[in-house]
Order: structure tokens, then C-alpha cells, then sequence
């Protein structure tokens, strides 16, 4: 087992651990703060994988981004933080059980490939910069790429006028 492999099986048993934890703990700060975790150890996998673009995009959008603005709307709504309701139902057996089954049979039928564990190919720089054309081209991405970036934009907004109330 390789180095790689040993990163790799480490970060997903975190992302699993902290995972659970935002599903599990009552403080919604803290929940947002395990996200945060996960999202991190997902741009770890990302990196063992040599997926590098991604791994940076995961850290600088969806950790430096979206869970930040998830942090910063709770904190300025003001909103009574731990929940004082039961945070499972009675039929939470059920779930955990579908859900351990559907992990079994994911790692049963990707055990199957012929190519788990086999090296990948080197990727070339020629899809990053075609990506990055397309995400600035007027013929391309241009227009949802700016949507995008003026709802999150409206949301920021939205949290500070509903904050100064």
C-alpha cells in the first residue's frame, strides 16, 4: 500500500467521521463547522486522486464560499442556536441500515472494476485552460457563471438586511 493509498483511506474515514457529526450534533454553528471539515477532507481526496483544479475549486468555493455564508446567515439571523427537539425518529434504524447496505454495495461493485487501484493517466493542461475559456467565453458559461455569482451575492444581502431587523 502506497502512501497515496494510506492518505486517501484516511481522509475518507474522516469525511465519513465529520459527516456523521453534521448530521448528529444539535449546535447549528457546530454543524456548519463539521460541513466545513468535510468539505475540506472532500479537497483532500481531490488532491490524492490528482484532481488539483478540483481540489482548489472545493477550498475556494465551497469551504471559502458557501459554508462561510452558511456560518455568517446563522450567526447574523440571531436564531436561538440548539434545538431543543429530538433530533431523530423512530425510524432511524431503518436509515442507518439502507444506508450501510448502499455503502456495502458501492464498495462490493467498485472491488469489482477491473481498474480499482490501477494508476490513472496523466491529465493535460489543455482541459483546465479549455475549461477556463469556456467559463469566460460569450459563447459558453459566460452568463450562468455571472448568475451564479450575483445570487450568491443577493443572498450575502439578504442576510445583512434581515440581520439589521
Amino acid at each position: 500500500m502506497t502512501a497515496e493509498q494510506i492518505i486517501f483511506y484516511i481522509a475518507t474515514g474522516f469525511i465519513l467521521v465529520s459527516a456523521l457529526m453534521v448530521v448528529t450534533t444539535r449546535n447549528l454553528i457546530h454543524a456548519a463547522l463539521w460541513l466545513v471539515a468535510t468539505l475540506f477532507g472532500v479537497a483532500v481526496v481531490y488532491a490524492t486522486l490528482d484532481a488539483s483544479f478540483l481540489a482548489v475549486v472545493q477550498v475556494v468555493v465551497y469551504i471559502g464560499a458557501i459554508a462561510i455564508m452558511f456560518i455568517f446567515a446563522v450567526m447574523l439571523t440571531k436564531r436561538n442556536l440548539l434545538d431543543h427537539v429530538p433530533q431523530t425518529n423512530s425510524n432511524w434504524p431503518w436509515a442507518a441500515g439502507i444506508a450501510a447496505l448502499t455503502g456495502a454495495g458501492l464498495l462490493y461493485t467498485a472491488s469489482q472494476l477491473s481498474t480499482f487501484g490501477a494508476q490513472r493517466p496523466a491529465l493535460s493542461g489543455d482541459a483546465l485552460m479549455n475549461l477556463g475559456k469556456a467559463l469566460v467565453s460569450p459563447d459558453a458559461f459566460v452568463l450562468p457563471f455571472e448568475v451564479a455569482s450575483i445570487l450568491l451575492l443577493a443572498a450575502l444581502i439578504g442576510a445583512v438586511y434581515l440581520a439589521k431587523k
